[in-house]
């Protein structure tokens, strides 16, 4: 399954004009944070590239914004990858890492981690900028999708750790998936990036609750397609090409395409309910003001999709075809070639 894998989305998004001047600072930052420690990581993360993926996905912040958004996105994806296969006993330290990861957003700003490694030393710094501005609402709504996120990696590491990890259903999974992928906190940034909040009400309404699983379940989907050939050197069994592949006793071929079918499946559901967000709005009788807010959390889903999609096709992170230290890592098993868990 090549990285480049196509979708026909019907919308395109901008990119942030300031993707240059935050990158420059964003990799001086992540070097100097410790959240790379070899010469080899740094080039293997400077691959992904990461400040191409904020910058599509969050593309009206501010340029200072943008740096901190950067810099959130680097934490989730570099502890993503800690998990070492050959190292099962390493679940523990991660779980006990994810805790305090959690706990942070429900601390005072600023609050020194009691856990101490470079992730949770950079995100009790990032949170502080992150929350500035936000109200309780957001600050909670956020603090619990982040938490639930956290929560099934830490499940889908223990998984990994007992050998289970290729024991999900197809629904199994893709509920799974839907927790793993991390879109909700993510769409809620968005709000973050451009200083707004969508009012609790439209948060609350079954319609704009079932979008943003949507939006989650088709970016998992992509994400999944995407890196097909990246966790298939890792033999990691949690994707959905793996498990269409193992249930139903199709060709590598037979489940790539009813992957592609699926994703496109809950693409076109996304679509048919953001066409019905101005009725929920009549419904909730919004005020001009509200309306706004919520088209541009509606843009903020819509940036998501497209975004992460545009950077998935291109980033070193999913390359098919890899050589160096980062590919005999994940030959091994593992993610990182660096170690971020300890002090």
């Amino acid at each position: 399954m090549p990285q480049d894998v196509r979708f026909d989305l019907p919308f395109t998004t901008p990119v942030s004009e300031h993707l240059e001047y935050a990158r420059e600072r964003h990799l001086r930052w992540v070097w100097d944070m410790g959240l790379v420690r070899s010469q080899a990581g740094f080039e293997e993360y400077q691959s992904w590239d990461l400040p191409e993926a904020a910058a599509r996905t969050y593309p009206h912040a501010s340029a200072d914004d943008m740096v901190v958004l950067m810099n959130w996105f680097s934490l989730a994806f570099l502890f993503d990858d800690q998990f070492d296969t050959g190292q099962p006993d390493r679940a523990d330290r991660i779980a006990e890492v994810a805790r305090e990861l959690i706990v942070t957003p429900l601390r005072p700003a600023g609050t020194a981690p009691r856990v101490v490694c470079p992730i949770t030393v950079a995100w009790a710094e990032v949170w502080a900028h992150l929350s500035d501005g936000m109200s309780l609402t957001w600050r909670t709504r956020f603090a619990a999708s982040w938490g639930r996120f956290l929560v099934a990696h830490t499940e889908e590491v223990d998984l990994a750790a007992q050998g289970l990890e290729g024991t999900l259903g197809l629904k199994e999974y893709a509920e799974f998936r839907r927790r793993t992928v991390g879109i909700h906190h993510s769409i809620d940034a968005g709000e973050r990036s451009r200083r707004f909040e969508v009012p609790p009400q439209v948060q609350a309404h079954p319609l704009m609750i079932r979008m943003r699983d949507l939006a989650s379940d088709t970016i998992g989907f992509m994400n999944d397609i995407h890196s097909f050939e990246r966790e298939k050197r890792r033999g990691d069994g949690h994707n959905l090409i793996a498990v269409l592949h193992r249930e139903t006793g199709c060709t590598w071929e037979e489940a790539a395409a009813e992957a592609y079918r699926m994703t496109t499946e809950c693409l076109d559901e996304y679509l048919e309910l953001e066409a019905r967000v101005p009725q929920m709005c009549e419904e909730l009788g919004l005020s001009a003001e509200q309306r706004v807010q919520v088209r541009m959390g509606v843009e903020a889903i819509q940036h998501w999709i497209n975004g992460n999609y545009e950077w998935a096709l291109t980033t070193g992170r999913y390359a098919a075809a890899k050589e160096g230290p980062a590919a005999t890592a994940e030959l091994a098993g593992k993610g990182s070639l660096d170690d971020l868990l300890a002090v």
